[in-house]
């Protein structure tokens, strides 16, 4: 655990954790835009449908065995260690029970989506489960005592190893294989350094009382877990069974790419606030700051990204995954739209779990569930994977109206507050969508050059728009970062 000097204040923590959060989820998703670049070029969109019906299947039982013990474990106070044990002897057989199944289930899968090559896919892929199910459940502390340095290592040595391995095999076997063997080496890799990262050394012990009493907490983060996977990959599933593997390439495609920025400013805020809220989930008017500051960055940060994904999405696939893909541009377009809003959304899950009302979440991603499964078939039918994208869209635009009702309501914010913390974002995005959209059908914009010069372009006109109108805030940011990083404050004592 950690002692920390009664002047070092938990807004320099989460900043300062914000930040190793931050830099880690960049450098992942550095490597896996530079993976995406490299294996969409030698691996046709057929692969990446194969791949994908073999990562649904894994969701699948990952998803519906969740065990919600890491959440509980974070929200619980006072000491946690009795309870490690436990949670790794329940995590150890949770993965040798998901590999038996998914290896003896395999070919009914592949049979389901008429995909006969994706069993043995899924048997391989299945190996994560297993491996995966020995983590060392002492990296739990890393994030409750928000030590996110070390997160940040343990995750860049798992991801380095998956990201070496995909490419060295993408430019061996050019198959789909090279995915496959990437994953599995990211999990082996992150249990062995689990272990030499952190000192805790498991055993084996099942004490059902410890476990009930995480499981009451647990079940209702199973039960949103659930939903969020039916919300999150139903669609693929929908999309790979209605349309086929190949359409399923071009629709996951489109949307890891365009809701890349989105996934990672959820998990750096999850990961961060979570812990954060839970150490003053007693103090309401923090709670209500820590809250509105939160949706502040992440609107900052969400709205010119999203835009910039928007009106440069059909430059970005001719330039760097070539024209074979464009067929995904308007569904890309679409799930841009719909990660703002989903990031927008994630902003309260860490807020409802903190305050001990996990119920909230799950409501209202039953509510996302439901609204997504009227439209996606009508909405498939019509117009193909655009149409699914809009089923997609329309239902976290639902959930998110409900999400931040009760967020407002939890932290008795006003409306006003919360209303300006996404309307100015919003505003400044709208100037530079049209800014560069008025700039491609002026001038010819071509080429690498041309679609960072465009970039860059809208960059410096959003921030330069709220520089100019929000200037309190651009300095407050900027002395928050320069006391974190100049004083930190921090005495650490050993486990």
């Amino acid at each position: 655990m950690h002692l920390i000097r009664p002047e070092t204040s938990l807004s320099r923590l989460v900043a300062k954790g914000g930040i190793w959060v931050f830099a880690l989820r960049v450098l992942e998703k550095g490597f896996g835009l530079i993976r995406i670049v490299i294996v969409a070029r030698l691996l046709s969109p057929n692969d990446f449908g194969l791949f994908g019906v073999a990562l649904l299947a894994l969701s699948v039982l990952e998803t519906f065995s969740q065990t919600g013990f890491q959440e509980a474990l974070v929200q619980k106070e006072g000491d946690i260690s009795p309870y490690l044990d436990h949670v790794w002897t329940v995590s150890v057989i949770r993965g040798i029970m998901l590999f038996i199944v998914l290896f003896l289930g395999a070919p009914y899968v592949a049979l389901f989506f008429h995909t006969p090559h994706a069993s043995t896919l899924i048997q391989a892929i299945g190996a994560s489960l297993l491996v995966g199910g020995f983590t060392n459940s002492g990296v739990v502390y890393f994030q409750k005592e928000l030590e996110f340095n070390k997160q940040f290592l343990y995750r860049f040595v798992t991801s380095t190893a998956d990201f070496v391995v995909v490419v060295v095999a993408a430019l061996v076997l050019k198959n789909v294989w090279a995915l496959i063997f990437g994953m599995l080496a990211g999990s082996l890799v992150g249990v062995v350094f689990s272990y030499i990262i952190h000192p805790f050394r498991p055993h084996v012990k099942l004490d059902f009382t410890k476990i009930r009493e995480l499981f009451g907490f647990g079940q209702w983060v199973f039960g949103s877990t659930v939903l969020v996977f039916l919300v999150t990959q139903g669609d693929d599933a929908f999309v790979g069974k209605f349309l086929g593997a190949t359409m399923l390439g071009f629709y996951q495609m489109a949307y890891r790419i365009s809701n890349m920025p989105a996934t990672e400013i959820t998990r750096v805020i999850s990961q961060v606030a979570f812990p954060a809220y839970s150490k003053i989930q007693d103090d309401m008017p923090r709670l209500r700051e820590a809250y509105l500051r939160i949706l502040q960055v992440t609107a900052f940060l969400s709205f010119p990204i999203a835009g910039l994904i928007f009106v440069l999405a059909p430059d970005f696939t001719e330039i760097f995954l070539g024209h074979q893909w464009m067929l995904m541009v308007p569904a890309m377009q679409v799930l841009a739209c719909e990660g703002l809003v989903r990031s927008i959304a994630a902003t309260t899950g860490p807020l409802f779990y903190a305050a001990g009302m996990p119920t909230i979440d799950t409501r209202w991603q039953l509510i996302r569930l439901l609204v997504m499964a009227a439209l996606i078939y009508p909405c498939t039918a019509e117009w193909g994977i655009v149409g699914t994208s809009i089923a997609v869209l329309v239902s976290i635009v639902v959930s998110a109206i409900g999400f931040s009702y009760q967020a407002i309501e939890i932290t008795k914010c006003k409306p006003k507050s919360f209303t300006k913390a996404v309307f100015s974002p919003f505003i400044r995005a709208i100037i530079m969508v049209t800014v560069i959209f008025s700039l491609k059908n002026s001038f010819s914009i071509d080429g690498i050059l041309g679609f960072f010069a465009l970039i860059g372009v809208g960059t410096a006109i959003y921030c330069g728009l709220a520089y100019l109108f929000d200037r309190n805030r651009m300095n407050e940011i900027r002395l928050l970062l320069k006391e974190v990083f100049l004083n930190p404050g921090i005495t650490k004592k050993v486990y």
